[in-house]
């Protein structure tokens, strides 16, 4: 399941190629067909990320919800003005980096005939989206968008979001400042709320929308905070420590495309990526970064959690 990151990425790369446009849209699977005719035809207004889900807002009032879960992806095409396009979503084939579009694919000739099961597609005069396999695909009024995303926890990418707005002519500095100090403070309090295991409460969407099992394992190794410890016996400074953390490490992976965790000084011989990016995830058995024991796993609530028995330690917890 792509990370918060990935969806981020996408909703720059609407804004960039899709908006102010008028879109058509259409189901070639036919399962999305009557949820296409209510916004096909209409120009589309605004792209959101909130943690994994994609917001897309038409000007007739009506927005597009995407989860892609396990399965989704979107690829992209068009002409010389449809820039920066890629393909986002389905880690488990492009490992969480994007596919470029193809360099020998010729001039732009409008849409290709769909391949495979086309959930939905969004056309435009220079270019093309297509969703495949998506957990969530619907088009929803505001105030029905509004309630999915109440139901959300903060998003560590608020502030990266709102500079992006920001270059865009949308909104003020002290608007987007104040939305991110807002969402620090919202994370603190409902982590503090919670007796579930703070490596368990990561993954919780209603807690921090956006983190997923690479960013849960590597950001609480950064701060060295035992995964089993119990969420509500983390101080609030620590915290906050662990939200600034995921910030910088989920804003370096909307710049970069891809999650890469450690730092220069930390990392052995070879590509930075894969091999030399991350400290804990999928490493287990092999020795630690930082010290002389080795990366542990386990399985914790259905997922695989990796962590270092020797650098996050927590006197009177597992480890």
């Amino acid at each position: 399941m792509p990370e918060g990151h990935s969806v981020h990425r996408l909703a720059r790369q609407f804004d960039d190629v899709f908006g102010g446009q008028v879109l058509a849209v259409s189901s070639p699977q036919g399962r999305f067909a009557s949820a296409a005719k209510l916004i096909d035809g209409a120009r589309l207004a605004t792209s959101h990320a909130h943690g994994k889900q994609l917001f897309l807002g038409f000007e007739n009032d009506l927005v597009l919800r995407v989860h892609l879960g396990l399965y989704g992806a979107w690829s992209f095409g068009g002409d010389e003005h449809f820039t920066g396009a890629s393909s986002i979503g389905a880690p488990r084939k492009v490992g969480e980096t994007e596919q470029g579009p193809d360099a020998e694919a010729g001039p732009y000739q409008g849409p290709p005939e769909p391949v495979g099961q086309v959930r939905a597609r969004l056309v435009s005069a220079h270019g093309w989206a297509d969703l495949r396999g998506p957990s969530a695909c619907e088009v929803l009024t505001h105030r029905e968008a509004g309630l999915v995303r109440s139901k959300l926890g903060p998003d560590p990418l608020t502030a990266a979001a709102g500079e992006f707005e920001l270059a865009k002519g949308r909104g003020t500095a002290l608007e987007h400042q104040r939305a991110a100090r807002a969402a620090r403070k919202e994370f603190v309090s409902r982590l503090a709320g919670k007796k579930t295991p703070v490596g368990t409460a990561l993954m919780d969407q209603a807690v921090l929308a956006g983190v997923g099992n690479i960013y849960r394992a590597e950001t609480l190794f950064r701060t060295r905070i035992d995964p089993f410890t119990p969420s509500c016996d983390i101080s609030a400074r620590k915290a906050g420590l662990l939200w600034d953390d995921i910030v910088s490490i989920m804003s370096d992976g909307v710049r970069d495309g891809k999650i890469i965790t450690t730092r220069p000084e930390h990392r052995g011989p070879g590509p930075v990526w894969p091999q030399n990016a991350y400290y804990a995830y999928q490493r287990q058995g092999a020795g630690c970064r930082l010290c002389s024991r080795s990366i542990s796993l386990t399985e914790v609530a259905g997922r695989k959690l990796y962590w270092c028995p020797g650098c996050q330690r927590t006197s009177g917890t597992r480890g």
